[in-house]
């Protein structure tokens, strides 16, 4: 599971994930499964993908979050970390939340079985 953390969910956000997967994968094809955000569908974007045909990025019919299987995951991780926890900074907030992350990567079978 690959995750960034960024403070603004823009085009320059997701072309820098799309940078750690390249770097992370740096041989085959990438394909991604997406939701219809309008950072997926950027003008900004085209030229970096243009750049990178390794990348192939897949497209979900709109309004279909029950077809997004990172919603799975984003319930866990908000039933996990964040419900009925005040936390009295961010930073605690991103502490907890990549601990998570580290976790399920750290055990990805754990993640496969919650679904």
């Amino acid at each position: 599971m690959h995750h960034r953390e960024e403070e603004k969910a823009d085009v320059d956000a997701f072309i820098r994930f799309l940078e750690d997967l390249l770097s992370a994968y740096r041989n085959g094809k990438i394909a991604m499964i997406l939701d219809n955000s309008r950072i997926h569908h950027a003008a900004g974007l085209q030229p970096f993908l243009k750049k990178h045909p390794r990348l192939h990025l897949v497209f979900l019919p709109p309004y279909s979050p029950n077809l997004n299987p990172i919603e799975g995951l984003w319930l866990w991780l908000k039933s996990d970390v964040v419900n009925n926890v005040f936390f009295e900074k961010f930073c605690k907030i991103k502490l907890h939340v990549g601990q998570f992350m580290k976790r399920i990567n750290k055990h990805p079978m754990e993640l496969l079985i919650a679904y």
